[in-house]
């Protein structure tokens, strides 16, 4: 094994099974080729498993089945990772996770600052999906989820049972942060912001 790979099985195993990654977790350890050439080769032995172009994971095992599926919450971080684009849970399944919707997602998907995609991976289709909400950096997933939700279910569907239910979801540093990003957010949604506010505090 070569000096750049064994760093890289460091790396991936330090990380743990189930970790998804790209070439450029690794940029530290080489050039581009160099770190390509070591990936391709622990694929080849079996070290770690390709599972779609430039994306590679260390699989969990189970005892029966094998290798299992990437967990597809880790490929759209990765993929996240190798673009640079932000990301949240999409719409759906953040109206899904607040409990302001029965229905489930059929596939998963993600909202994205980046460009719409489908990428495939470990046999599973990923849907990103370009936010028409911003997604805020270092944010806790329950603010990115209200964003994505509010986007989901548009003005026009959110009424004063809905705005009460965001804001039992929300602390409130939460709500510092949304409100901090309304000068990123269309108008109208702004102003939920404001209202959820208003039902938190009443």
């Amino acid at each position: 094994m070569s000096a750049v790979a064994a760093r890289i099985m460091k790396r991936v195993r330090g990380k743990g099974r189930g970790w998804v990654f790209t070439p450029k977790s690794f940029v530290d350890f080489g050039t581009r080729g160099s770190v390509d050439m070591a990936l391709s080769r622990l694929a080849t032995a079996g070290d770690i498993r390709r599972i779609g172009r430039g994306l590679y994971d260390y699989p969990r095992q189970h005892d029966k089945l094998g290798a299992l599926s990437p967990d597809p919450a880790n490929v759209a971080k990765a993929l996240s990772t190798q673009s640079g684009d932000k990301l949240a849970p999409s719409g759906a399944a953040a109206a899904n996770r607040l409990g302001l919707s029965t229905q489930v997602p059929a596939r998963a998907s993600y909202a994205t600052t980046g460009r719409t995609r489908v990428r495939q991976a470990g046999g599973r289709s990923l849907t990103l999906k370009h936010s028409r909400a911003p997604v805020l950096d270092n944010a806790p997933d329950s603010v990115n989820a209200v964003l994505q939700a509010l986007a989901h279910l548009g003005k026009d569907n959110i009424d004063s049972d809905k705005i009460r239910h965001f804001a039992a979801r929300l602390d409130d540093r939460d709500m510092r942060m949304l409100a901090q990003a309304r000068a990123e957010m269309p108008g109208w949604m702004g102003d939920l912001v404001l209202k959820i506010g208003a039902a938190r505090n009443g």
